[in-house]
């Protein structure tokens, strides 16, 4: 049975109403003391009215007539109209069903299951370090090949010139 925050702070104040109210009364049955002011008294009576409106709100709840078939036909639209039973053969099929579990895998592949390799999450966590370390290794290869580059066409153009000279000697 699920009740609103609502409903219950509204059931709580009539509780402190009604409370209010019987110590008014408690308050009205004796004498009053010189130091208790009229106007308490008159808070007294109007939550004394206030319980008096919410029992009589009690009394006039609607009237449902569950097993009884009054003869007079104003009652007779008060009547609740017969419960069907449910059948008891469904629910219980439906609970069966629910407590089938699905059908598991039943062939598990250990294959599957257990890593290729047992560095396997070692090398995924070091995937983005190692590609950043990848592009420094390749710029690092090609300056030094631009530098062996341009060293042998320096060695180049000495072994020309060497041999230019070594023509113009034998000449």
């Amino acid at each position: 049975m699920e009740r609103s925050v609502g409903s219950l702070q509204e059931q709580a104040l009539k509780r402190k109403e009604r409370l209010k109210a019987l110590r008014s009364k408690q308050l009205q049955g004796r004498e009053p003391e010189d130091g208790e002011p009229g106007s308490k008294r008159a808070l007294g009576e109007r939550e004394e009215q206030q319980q008096q409106q919410e029992e009589e709100e009690e009394k006039h709840r609607e009237l449902k007539l569950r097993n009884y078939t009054p003869e007079d036909e104003e009652l007779r639209e008060r009547q609740v109209p017969k419960a069907k039973p449910a059948s008891v053969e469904e629910k219980v099929k439906d609970q069966l069903e629910a407590a089938n579990p699905e059908p598991v895998i039943e062939e598990v592949d250990l294959a599957n299951l257990a890593p290729r390799k047992p560095d396997w999450d070692l090398k995924r966590d070091v995937a983005k370090k190692l590609e950043k370390l990848e592009k420094r290794t390749q710029r690092a290869i090609a300056e030094l090949i631009r530098e062996r580059l341009k060293g042998s066409e320096e060695e180049l153009a000495e072994v020309v010139g060497a041999v230019q000279e070594g023509d113009a000697d034998s000449d």
